[in-house]
């Protein structure tokens, strides 16, 4: 498209130099014409008054060597009663055209061999009729038209090249608009969701832009929904099948008590294999957008309310802190949620009735930190289990939790890490960053520290004892 606008305001400007240029050459030529005429008009007429006060040959001859063109002018003076007729200068003209020029008294221009002569006529004292000639080289009635020639055609060229300029530039700004919107559309078909194009260009293209901006906003946020889906539906399918399996195992001894152990191991079988094959074609983490974001403490203690109850039915003791005042973050509602639920259901799933838990929440000036603590037998290969985590599922485990807690994390900048809790077990730490910068260098667990040496921003203490 920019090589065919070129082209075409080539051709345009092209055509419209011609169409002045050419006549304006012309109009050129004929000033210049006009122009040695009227200097042999002066010539001529500088000796009409000696002719109409003498003829006398010797004073003629004086003032037409005064005119300084005795070369290039003639004076033809017809006989009259008893004086001869006067010829001075070399004529050039035809007898004629210098008869007719007496005969109508109008000045005459004639060619001649090597330019042209004009035939001016003027009256005498005796009443005839005298010609005063004079030569117009070819010359002098082209001088100075080839260098105006020559400037008009420069000033065409001029005018053709800074329209091609001039075309080449708006062509650039209407193909690069366009060049983008091409690359925003192979990026996104590439699968990076944040290709994103420039609205600017001509107005279709700014429209173009937009739409395909819209767009792609839709397609991510039809991807937040469906990762919002994917992790309440693990939320919904392992909430109930843990309490169900809880249930399932205090039935006691007998045939039906087996067959219902039975189903609920084939159903989280069954669960299992559904959430390993969701996440075979894993989409990209899409960042929460501006304003987008809950309070962790309000879900904490909603979710907490929900887990007591079946702590309660178990003799676990449960502790929560630092959920007395909103902690905002920067982290979908229903992402916390199933990142809780995930981990609280893996310390029902993974330890004894009666092993107690805890989960604190601390904020801080730049991230918040929750963590999730049990009395359990710990993780014997914390590594392993991140590894899991990251998608490389084990048997008897999917490493489902582990994966929606560290897409969490990282999703702010954060990470996760699984370590030895105060209450002799496990402890998983969620590392929110609230910024969206960066992780920042951390000190001991628990300590949230700057990137400037030696400033500590503020310290969380351990978790304390269960009462």
């Amino acid at each position: 498209m920019r090589w065919a606008l070129v082209k075409v305001c080539l051709a345009v400007t092209t055509m419209v130099v011609v169409a002045f240029a050419v006549p304006l050459g012309l109009v050129i030529r004929e000033m210049a014409r006009d122009r040695a005429f009227s200097n042999a008009e002066r010539e001529a007429a500088a000796v009409a008054p000696a002719l109409s006060i003498t003829t006398d040959r010797d004073q003629l001859e004086r003032v037409v060597a005064s005119a300084g063109s005795d070369a290039g002018m003639a004076v033809h003076i017809p006989a009259s009663g008893d004086a001869a007729a006067v010829d001075l200068g070399r004529q050039r003209a035809a007898a004629e055209d210098i008869a007719t020029v007496r005969r109508l008294g109008r000045a005459s221009t004639t060619e001649v061999a090597g330019g042209s002569t004009l035939l001016q006529p003027v009256a005498l004292s005796s009443g005839e009729i005298a010609v005063v000639e004079v030569y117009v080289p070819e010359t002098e009635v082209t001088n100075g038209l080839t260098t105006a020639w020559a400037v008009l055609a420069g000033v065409g060229l001029a005018l053709i090249v800074g329209s091609v300029a001039v075309a080449d530039r708006l062509g650039v700004r209407m193909v690069r608009p366009a060049q983008r919107l091409v690359e925003g559309a192979h990026e996104l078909g590439e699968g990076k969701l944040g290709a994103r194009v420039p609205e600017e260009g001509p107005n279709e293209l700014r429209l173009a832009a937009v739409a395909f901006n819209s767009m792609a906003d839709q397609v991510v946020q039809l991807l937040a929904n469906e990762r919002e889906l994917a992790a309440d539906l693990s939320h919904r399918l392992r909430t109930p099948l843990t309490v169900l399996r809880l249930n399932a195992a205090s039935l006691g001894d007998g045939p039906a008590a087996e067959q219902t152990r039975a189903a609920v191991a084939q159903l989280e079988g069954e669960v299992d294999t559904i959430i390993r094959t969701a996440r075979e074609a894993k989409p990209q983490t899409v960042a929460a957008g501006p304003g987008a974001g809950c309070d962790a403490a309000e879900v904490v203690r909603e979710r907490m309310a929900f887990w007591s109850a079946l702590a309660e039915d178990e003799g676990r003791k449960v502790r929560v802190a630092g959920v007395d005042r909103p902690v905002r973050i920067p982290v979908a509602r229903a992402d916390l949620a199933a990142a809780l639920d995930a981990l609280l259901g893996n310390v029902f799933r993974h330890t004894s009735e009666g092993t107690a838990f805890a989960v604190d929440v601390h904020n801080g000036e730049d991230a918040v930190i929750v963590l999730v603590s049990d009395a359990g037998p710990g993780i014997s290969d914390p590594e392993a289990a991140m590894a899991r985590g990251r998608g490389s599922g084990s048997a008897g485990s999917t490493g489902l939790g582990l994966d929606i807690v560290r897409r969490l994390a990282e999703s702010t900048g954060g990470d996760v890490r699984i370590g030895s809790s105060v209450l002799g077990g496990t402890e998983v730490r969620i590392w929110i960053q609230l910024d969206g910068r960066e992780p920042v260098r951390r000190g001991h667990r628990g300590a949230v520290r700057r990137r400037r040496p030696g400033k500590l921003v503020s310290t969380f203490n351990r978790p304390r004892s269960l009462p």
